[in-house]
């Protein structure tokens, strides 16, 4: 009996031993984390509240709330970016998919190197690729002039001046950029599924269009989850392509800018207004929420 209690409490003290020192080892992780993660979120919220130049603030309630509506960059901003994932990320997810269909079949010579090809814009340099895009899409640059020989245009588009074409310029640098990133997790996911599905499928007449669309889609749904979520997230913060292609500036006349480049700019380009910038980074928080419930509603219904 009395072997009995030495064991348990042996196995009582060895158990705080390892509980107190699995703490310690996560506490510089756990530490870090609240540091440059946690508090910034509580801080930032705590700015949203106050309102001035620089660190001359002072409370303001929800006047930053009620500013929003009267200030036309941010409205500018806030249609961009709705504008930027409504026709971007559609586009995106589709061509991801018919990609990654394309490139599952056996029948395919050199698949691992298209693989590969549309892969590499995701690990490209963000300066290097902007600085291409700028060239290749100038006035005199090498989309222009192919459009010029073919006779699809009379006279050179200003991809880079003009407000309409401007965006379709961010678009097709995002879809270029991001697209393959997408087609990875759907070929990883048709790689997973039997093959004698496609085949009895095949054997009973169904044409491809119609494999693809009733036995591709629905068992990639929660890869397709998955991936419109994290494409919606990453473009209502879109910032890179827009920063290096515009200069920072979100020209033509703010045709390209988005929200979190209008933060960026009330935060170091302009004179610092640190309260609205941090209400404008809730606007995002809110619309990524949104957004995201929406999607996981729609999956689970159609489920």
């Amino acid at each position: 009996m009395a072997h009995a209690k030495t064991g348990g409490a042996r196995t009582s003290g060895l158990k705080r031993y390892y509980d107190v020192n699995g703490w310690l080892f996560i506490a510089p992780a756990i530490g870090l984390i609240g540091l440059f993660l946690i508090y910034p979120i509580f801080r930032s919220l705590y700015l949203s509240f106050f309102s001035g130049r620089g660190m001359m603030m002072k409370f303001a309630g929800f006047g930053n709330i009620t500013r929003l509506s009267g200030d036309p960059v941010f409205l500018k901003a806030l249609t961009n970016t709705t504008i930027f994932f409504v026709v971007q990320v559609p586009i995106m997810i589709v061509l991801a998919l018919m990609l990654a269909s394309l490139l599952n079949t056996d029948r395919l010579k050199f698949a691992g190197v298209f693989r590969t090809a549309i892969f590499l814009p995701c690990v490209a340099s963000l300066v290097a690729y902007s600085i291409l895009f700028k060239s290749m899409f100038s006035i005199d640059g090498v989309i222009n002039q192919a459009l010029l020989a073919v006779g699809i245009i009379g006279s050179p588009i200003g991809w880079l001046t003009e407000p309409f074409w401007a965006k379709v310029l961010v678009i097709l640098a995002i879809t270029w950029r991001w697209t393959g990133y997408n087609m990875i997790f759907y070929l990883a996911a048709l790689q997973n599924i039997d093959r004698s599905i496609y085949e009895a499928a095949r054997i009973d007449g169904v044409p491809a269009w119609a494999r693809f669309v009733h036995l591709t889609i629905p068992m990639l749904k929660p890869v397709i989850l998955f991936t419109t979520i994290i494409s919606t997230i990453g473009t209502i913060q879109l910032f890179d392509e827009v920063y290096n292609l515009t200069e920072g500036k979100g020209g033509p006349a703010d045709a390209t800018i988005t929200l979190s480049l209008y933060i960026y700019n009330l935060t170091f380009r302009y004179m610092p207004s640190f309260g609205y910038a941090a209400t404008i980074s809730y606007v995002i928080v809110v619309m990524v929420a949104v957004l995201s419930f929406l999607q996981f509603y729609a999956a689970r219904e159609r489920s």
